[in-house]
């Protein structure tokens, strides 16, 4: 597993006040995760990326023919922060732990990543998993992490660990991957939008926790 979050990533880099000169695609993609990261999707606005490169708008029709176009770009980097996150756990395992300690522990790590992320990066993590924008016309490298991976398929190879562990039947992965990431998922969208808003973070922890435990288990 590579060392998360490498320095060419928009997330890791500081958003510049102005833009004077280089990559003026990236000064407006670092200017859209900035609005993803303080609003969420609906924050961002072409326009008001332009504003914060400090460019007039019309230069950026060049990069970003439109605001879903500049939104696309954004969910695919939120979606890459997603796997670096799943990945950040993912590096924290041990290496000499048993074949199936290791599989438990990685389908736990990419599941703690995940729902770190949601409380942490709330923003981002809307943006990531905002619809209807499409993803699919971006490079694969766009959404994912350092390992190559994205959320998904980070997800996919830890339950690919159980059954070559021999702690899950092969008869029943496929289609596992839906079940786990549906019961993580709305884990965290309870603990950001729903009823479990605003609760301690130590009670927030140990009931993913007990998800974790529900979903390795009744996988």
């Amino acid at each position: 597993m590579r060392t998360p979050m490498t320095e060419d990533r928009p997330l890791q880099r500081t958003v510049r006040g102005t833009y004077r000169h280089g990559d003026l695609r990236r000064a407006l993609l670092d200017a859209g995760v900035a609005l993803a990261r303080e609003g969420g999707p609906e924050a961002v606005v072409l326009r008001e990326a332009t504003r914060r490169a400090g460019v007039v708008p019309n230069a950026a029709y060049r990069h970003f023919a439109s605001r879903l176009a500049l939104l696309e770009a954004v969910r695919a980097a939120a979606l890459a922060a997603v796997a670096t996150a799943m990945e950040t756990e993912l590096a924290t395992l041990d290496p000499l732990a048993s074949p199936a300690a290791q599989a438990r522990a990685a389908v736990r790590a990419v599941g703690t990543g995940y729902l770190r992320f949601a409380r942490s990066e709330t923003g981002l993590f809307r943006t990531a998993f905002a619809t209807p924008v499409e993803v699919g016309h971006l490079p694969e490298s766009d959404r994912a992490g350092d390992s190559g991976l994205n959320p998904f398929q980070l997800l996919g190879a830890a339950l690919d660990h159980l059954v070559d562990a021999g702690l899950m039947p092969p008869d029943k992965r496929p289609g596992a991957e839906f079940l786990a990431w549906s019961a993580v998922h709305g884990m965290a969208m309870l603990g950001i939008d729903g009823p479990l808003r605003g609760r301690p973070l130590p009670a927030l922890e140990a009931l993913g926790e007990r998800l974790l435990d529900m979903v390795e288990k009744g996988l």
